[in-house]
């Protein structure tokens, strides 16, 4: 390799350097979190998003509004499970809501009832572990893990939403498609992250930020003056002049 300018050459290795050490500390185990836990600065930094989506995230009161439109509608269903396993635990979900009949073959699951209490005891599961109690969750079927009854809803009643469309039954369909959006998923995503407002962590957000596109120049003028050195620039071509 030809160094054609040792001046920027050598600031842009130094540049280099001491981001990649700068970026070794980050994957590093040095920062702990509420519990104590050791954390690289990464994980950190992904905990605190986490924290501030999940409390920018509570849309389970509008879930619930839709379930409750639903009360006291009936439907009939015979879906497929994706996973089959989950058969066993979507049949016991089924008949603690009050279903008036569930049966279980294979990864096929049939059954009929109020939409709405079916709905509801989704809804109501999902804020439960949406606010961390896995307890309660655990206890109303028989010490069955929490994130397993949060996947046997959502793969019970994910195919239900086409199931009703071929039914023609599309205000129910919708209202499935809301509590699985709204309630079921960020119920089973955001379990055991506390949650935390933007006001909370205004100076941290800002550092943060502040540092994001401190760090994204610092490297961008690294491998700028590497290139300069060894001779690759940019510049204007010359507009070449008609005789």
């Amino acid at each position: 390799m030809i160094i054609r300018d040792k001046g920027p050459f050598i600031r842009g290795g130094m540049l280099l350097l001491s981001f990649a050490g700068i970026f070794s500390l980050l994957l590093t185990p040095v920062m702990r979190d509420e519990k104590g836990v050791r954390l690289t600065g990464l994980q950190y930094a992904d905990n605190v998003f986490n924290e501030l989506s999940k409390g920018s995230s509570d849309f389970i009161p509008v879930a619930r509004e839709h379930a409750a439109r639903l009360s006291g509608t009936k439907a009939s269903l015979n879906v497929i499970l994706k996973k089959a396993e989950l058969a066993p635990l979507a049949l016991t979900l089924l008949q603690k809501s009050g279903a008036d009949t569930a049966e279980a073959s294979g990864d096929r699951v049939n059954f009929s009832g109020d939409m709405g209490a079916i709905l509801m005891a989704a809804v109501n599961d999902s804020d439960a572990l949406y606010r961390n109690d896995e307890a309660a969750v655990s206890g109303r079927y028989g010490g069955s893990r929490a994130l397993d009854v949060a996947s046997a809803w959502w793969h019970l009643l994910s195919p239900c939403i086409k199931e009703m469309q071929k039914q023609n039954l599309i205000n129910e369909a919708q209202a499935v498609d809301q509590v699985l959006r709204r309630a079921v998923e960020p119920g089973s995503n955001f379990f055991g992250v506390t949650p935390a407002k933007v006001s909370d962590h205004l100076l941290l957000m800002t550092g943060m930020l502040l540092f994001y596109v401190f760090y994204t120049l610092w490297y961008g003028f690294a491998i700028f003056d590497l290139f300069e050195g060894i001779g690759l620039t940019m510049a204007k071509s010359k507009v070449k002049q008609e005789q």
